[in-house]
């Protein structure tokens, strides 16, 4: 593809050298550059992208694009000046794989909890409806039935975009897509044409990277800024900021609430531990979800297939129809009457959340085993918070091991265990080994208890000093079930 009409749609401060000549591929990676690629300069977290800018001329780069000139040019090389790198390698990327967001109906999911279960169901239904669609999302990426695996929340443009033309290729009419805080504050979704975006809540998540809450909102909130007049903006009205996310987008504002009038309302009939009674806009629908927050997350997909122009009673039918997602209050029972419920609970609200839909179901009296850890290398402020919510709402409390990355376990339970007091400490194992941990909570199940093992859900790893080492909670519940029966 021509330099020029790469470089359309982006705002430039300088150019030196030639943009007309042929680019033969293009990447923000220097590792990756071929004879004739575009370098993007991209500044990150932990690195610079302009530091390899030699090292892409080197490789053959014809041309690179960055927000100050290197100290040495080379003739043979054209410099793009810009404003942000990151934002110019989103544009670039939509124009590389010929904007394919234009092709598709692109719905975008943010929020600290809730993305992954709304984006996925907004997919699923779709589908359900006959309509061909792809997911972005943290689980798995989607081609319609076609699965392509994922190491991010959000991808970066070039894949993302790759992606997206793989949907629009293959017919796809629709797409949901995750939008995480990371993607929003490092320009990963610029370029992109987005048909509807939805926030579902905001809690403590991510300060490790944010720094601030209010940087946390605010770099969910930029989604909103830039979508077009042409989208729909669909947030929480039950969420204390979820006015606040709307209050600059171009985008028709919509709201969806389960304790007031909103443009799409739930209401929870009957809930049990394999599905809740919920009413949508005056209809009662059987569902196969459990929790307020899963009322929260069908409200959403409810009103956004309304948004998207699907029909009412198709997509209520459809909302009976759907399935859980992997990972997220994925119930598991044994042959002695225990129930494990395997979530990827990993913030001091979302443990909140899943175990009062635990208790909600099986009532005050009934006893809750609470299996949980915390991510290493993360925000160390919510790991006290979470042990002290998971101990005020159980009877037992085993703390383990999650992913400690390159911190040593122990001392990541040990920040969990500060926030409990002599009593919650009491009623507290401290079992760093994490399959020891569930099949310990499963030894001290009675028939009746309900185990809730948080944290790690869908994922089939657990990330040790950098090594990823096979791990499912899943598959270690089934074990523990059948050692136990």
């Amino acid at each position: 593809m021509q330099l020029n009409r790469l470089l359309s749609p982006i705002e430039i401060s300088e150019i030196v050298g030639s943009d007309d000549k042929e680019i033969t591929g293009v990447t923000a990676d220097s590792r990756q550059v071929r004879e004739g690629s575009l370098f993007i300069a991209v500044p990150g977290v932990s690195v610079d992208g302009h530091t390899f800018i030699h090292k892409a001329q080197e490789a053959g780069a014809s041309a690179v694009v960055c927000e100050h000139l290197p100290e040495q040019i080379s003739s043979s090389v054209t410099y793009v000046v810009v404003p942000s790198s990151a934002v110019a390698l989103g544009y670039i990327a939509s124009e590389w794989w010929g904007n394919p967001s234009r092709e598709l109906e692109l719905v975008g999911v943010t929020g600290t909890n809730g993305k992954t279960t709304t984006a996925t169901l907004i997919y699923e239904m779709a589908r359900l409806l006959g309509y061909k669609a792809g997911l972005l999302s943290t689980v798995c990426n989607y081609v319609e039935s076609t699965p392509y695996h994922t190491d991010h929340t959000t991808p970066d443009p070039m894949t993302i975009n790759e992606m997206l033309r793989k949907m629009a290729d293959a017919g796809c009419r629709y797409c949901a897509m995750e939008v995480s805080s990371h993607a929003a504050h490092q320009h990963r979704i610029a370029g992109l044409r987005f048909a509807g975006g939805i926030f579902t809540n905001l809690t403590r998540d991510h300060l490790d990277y944010h720094k601030t809450v209010e940087a946390y909102l605010n770099a969910k909130k930029s989604f909103f800024d830039n979508l077009p007049s042409t989208a729909f903006a669909l947030t929480n009205a039950d969420d204390k900021v979820g006015e606040v996310m709307l209050q600059n987008t171009l985008a028709s504002r919509y709201t969806y609430s389960l304790r007031a009038e909103a443009d799409f309302t739930g209401r929870i009939v009957e809930q049990r531990l394999d599905g809740t009674l919920l009413s949508l806009n005056g209809v009662e629908v059987e569902t196969l979800f459990t929790g307020k927050f899963n009322a929260y997350n069908l409200t959403a997909v409810y009103g956004a297939g309304i948004l998207l122009g699907w029909e009412r009673d198709r997509v209520l039918h459809a909302v009976s129809a759907l399935v859980p997602v992997a990972g997220r209050f994925q119930a598991f029972h044994s042959p002695g009457g225990v129930t494990a419920i395997v979530d990827y609970a990993h913030t001091p609200d979302a443990v909140v959340n899943v175990l009062q839909a635990i208790r909600e179901v099986i009532g005050p009296k009934g006893e809750i085993i609470t299996v949980v850890g915390a991510g290493g290398n993360r925000d160390k402020g919510k790991r006290p918070i979470m042990a002290r919510e998971a101990a005020a709402r159980s009877q037992r409390v085993i703390l383990t091991s999650d992913n400690p990355r390159f911190e040593e376990p122990e001392d990541i339970l040990a920040d969990m265990e500060a926030g409990l007091d002599d009593e919650a400490r009491a009623r507290t194992l401290h079992i760093t080994d994490r399959r020891q941990a569930i099949r310990t909570a499963v030894a001290l199940a009675h028939p009746g208890t309900v185990i809730l093992i948080a944290g790690k859900g869908h994922e089939d790893y657990q990330e040790v000093k950098g090594v990823k080492h096979h791990f499912d909670d899943r598959e270690e519940v089934k074990a523990a079930f059948s050692v136990n029966s």
